[in-house]
């Protein structure tokens, strides 16, 4: 399905309420993330052990955890690196899993060996095969975004085989094919542009399940080490003080979901708006 002109996309996504509301949650977890420096009160690792377990005040604005640091500036860190990690998943699915769908599609001889590799991959529940490879790397940042990356990719590749397979056939690529024209050039010119819709709904879902589960890692121990403020070792941190202080893995727990939240309403706003076949309407 070819992408609708810029001024009538935007004015039918801005029409969708749940593309609105998806944006606005997302757009103020991105604004923590982006502005991070500016919005914390103190440096995210500072500890201050006079200062433990401090309820919200004027100098502590959602209160301090077990090491006297500050939740807010650790939240508000916590969020640039969920959503780095996010993005770089989604920009590595993106490209693999677009290129290896593209090919497979495309080239019949490709597509069993291809997607029988894939269907290997996703023959292991996501979570648990992105725990072993990140077990297996060690604990890190870039060694999470391969975890995830390995994980989410096989599903990238069957969305953009499953458009590539219907565009395929459609008369102007037949046309361009009997023309003479390169498989190259077809691909670019043609299966590409009308393979975008549907990739993009996917990336978006993807960059919260990847949110999701970066922070599953970091809970386990094979994510970001700490003391590197991250969500889901932040909650690892307040499990053990939920009676005492359990202001220390609410706000965490929250900022996931308000993220998942809002990505998850802002691509089912892009699935209805740029698929016509499950496009509503919405007054």
């Amino acid at each position: 399905m070819p992408l609708a002109t810029g001024r009538s996309l935007w004015r039918r996504l801005l029409g969708h309420k749940l593309f609105v509301t998806g944006i606005i949650l997302f757009g103020i977890v991105l604004a923590m993330a982006l502005f991070a420096d500016l919005l914390a009160t103190a440096a995210p690792e500072k500890m201050n052990v006079r200062a433990r377990f401090r309820t919200p005040e004027w100098q502590f604005l959602l209160g301090t955890d077990n090491y006297g640091r500050d939740i807010w500036s650790r939240l508000t860190h916590g969020a640039r690196l969920s959503l780095s990690i996010g993005f770089a998943v989604v920009l590595a699915t993106g490209v693999a899993g677009t290129l290896i769908g593209l090919l497979a599609g495309y080239f019949k001889r490709l597509d069993g060996p291809l997607m029988r590799f894939m269907d290997a991959l996703m023959a292991f529940p996501a979570i648990l095969l992105a725990i072993a490879i990140a077990s297996a790397l060690g604990p890190s940042a870039i060694n999470a975004v391969l975890a995830l990356s390995a994980v989410y990719t096989p599903r990238t590749a069957r969305i953009v085989r499953s458009t590539v397979l219907v565009v395929r056939e459609m008369d102007y690529v037949q046309a361009a094919v009997a023309s003479g024209a390169r498989h190259g050039w077809i691909i670019w010119r043609h299966i590409l542009p009308n393979s975008l819709a549907p990739l993009i709904v996917q990336l978006t879902f993807i960059f919260a399940y990847a949110v999701l589960a970066e922070s599953i890692l970091s809970f386990l121990g094979v994510g970001p080490p700490p003391p590197t403020p991250s969500w889901g070792n932040m909650i690892a941190e307040g499990q053990a003080y939920l009676r005492e202080a359990p202001l220390i893995a609410l706000f965490p727990g929250l900022a996931i979901a308000l993220t998942a939240m809002g990505l998850n309403l802002l691509g089912d706003g892009l699935r209805d708006v740029l698929d016509p076949r499950l496009r509503v309407q919405h007054g």
